[in-house]
């Protein structure tokens, strides 16, 4: 466990990130070794299905993984505040209703499928391929929920070495399992589905296991499973404000993909290199938005503002550093990296991926911005601002579907997110300054003659 109320905030931040940072980088290896190992021995026929579904991938599968980060900040506001009668509760009640969610949204979601790929104008002879994917991952969806919901409790004590641990090994089973599958008994783009089904079981039931193991200050009795109003009230305001977040900005993917799918399987290739790509250079903004919502969370149960604003011009410093060294990457070795992606020498494939990044590669330090500032606030109980600004992403790209795509084409596409990150960080910052500030004056008149917490 570790207390991110005390000591140096730049250096507790970089501890707590760099795990984070490195299960995220296997996560992705995965992603681009799962794409690789479909375009070569699949075809990029194969692979084209695949890329068709990652929108609702993302929507599905980031409304889950929001959902326990969004329980995840509850229990370490409750840890901060050092109240451990009210993390064991937390605790249970995550686990249930994580169960409850997981099981709901994978009946209506996988009942509706084949008519949601059309809604998305997926190409017909590429639904058959991408329902029999996508169905197995619906049907995983419990197992994601479980280790989702262990590796944010996991991180609201303080602890991101276990889920690094964890997600290491299940990313090297996935792997192993994809090439069983695909390679050895030919199953096709559903035997890359079920791989990725079991390692997400192998971690869950891990996490289970060691948290029953090694953290008693986890471990729920059988009275902390009878839910209170107050903590499942608590819990699902958190986390319906942080899945709702993530699933309002997938939701703008998912209308922008229904655009792209029209415009051919070279565009639709193109696309997924260059979202897997862009995957890649954002990871440390996602990395340290999960960062400052449990560093903020905490300090914000211990009532310490100082080291929430330290905390979060540190994280945006880092960031900014890496969107620099991302912008010489993307103008000398991308289209070397589509081709290493996807497998692909397809000229207007490489270069279709190569301008979007290109572009949108300038606004990266916005978006690095909006990640750090939208879990920050969700970290200090803002529930609205950041479901807000996701608002703003979501009418942004309609806007663009609409409007811009019809004579654009895929430019139209390409242009939309840095318009739409300009416009939605604006409400961010000014309500990081406020509730901070507001938070400063309420502990001024509690103790006027209290020296300023570091």
């Amino acid at each position: 466990m570790k207390d991110l109320t005390k000591g140096d905030p730049t250096r507790l931040i970089l501890a707590f990130a760099i795990p984070v940072m490195i299960g995220n980088l296997f996560q992705l290896f995965y992603n681009l070794a799962d794409t690789r190992i479909v375009g070569s021995f699949l075809g990029d026929t194969a692979l084209t299905a695949v890329g068709a579904t990652n929108s609702l991938n993302s929507l599905i599968v980031g409304f889950l993984t929001g959902m326990a980060n969004g329980f995840g900040i509850i229990t370490a506001r409750h840890f901060g505040a050092n109240d451990q009668k009210q993390v064991k509760r937390s605790v249970a009640a995550i686990l249930l209703l994580g169960l409850g969610i997981s099981l709901l949204l994978t009946v209506l979601s996988a009942g509706f499928l084949t008519p949601l790929l059309r809604v998305l104008n997926t190409p017909e002879n590429l639904i058959g391929q991408s329902a029999a994917y996508f169905r197995v991952i619906l049907f995983g969806l419990t197992a994601s929920m479980l280790y989702n919901g262990c590796a944010a409790v996991l991180r609201a004590v303080g602890d991101t070495i276990t889920p690094l641990v964890f997600l290491i090994l299940s990313t090297l089973l996935n792997v192993g399992l994809d090439l069983f599958f695909v390679c050895v008994l030919r199953a096709g783009v559903a035997g890359a589905a079920v791989a990725t089904v079991l390692a997400q079981v192998v971690s869950g039931l891990l996490c289970v296991c060691y948290i029953y193991k090694k953290y008693p200050i986890l471990h729920p009795s059988k009275a902390d499973f009878r839910l209170s109003p107050w903590m499942v009230g608590q819990l699902m305001s958190s986390g319906l404000s942080m899945g709702f977040m993530m699933s309002l900005v997938n939701f703008g993917s998912v209308l922008l993909q229904s655009a792209i799918n029209t415009f051919g399987e070279a565009t639709i290739l193109a696309h997924t290199a260059a979202r897997r790509l862009t995957e890649l250079f954002m990871l440390p903004f996602s990395v340290f938005g999960t960062t400052m919502a449990t560093f903020c969370s905490q300090n914000w149960g211990a009532r310490k503002p100082d080291r929430i604003r330290r905390g979060i011009w540190q994280a945006l410093l880092i960031s900014w550093i890496w969107c620099a060294l991302v912008l010489l990457v993307i103008y000398t070795a991308v289209p070397s990296m589509v081709r290493l992606v996807t497998g692909t020498s397809t000229p207007e494939v490489i270069r279709t991926a190569s301008l979007y990044l290109r572009i949108d590669g300038l606004l990266y330090f916005v978006t690095a911005g909006i990640c750090v500032l939208r879990n920050a606030l969700q970290g200090i109980g803002d529930l609205v601002t950041p479901i807000f600004s996701s608002f703003l992403e979501l009418f942004g790209k309609l806007a663009v579907v609409l409007f811009l795509t019809p004579h654009l084409d895929y430019m139209g596409v390409i242009l939309a997110e840095p318009i739409v990150w300009v416009v939605m960080v604006i409400p961010l910052i000014v309500m990081s300054v406020k509730r901070l500030g507001k938070l400063n004056a309420e502990l001024s008149a509690q103790a006027p003659c209290a020296a300023p917490a570091k």
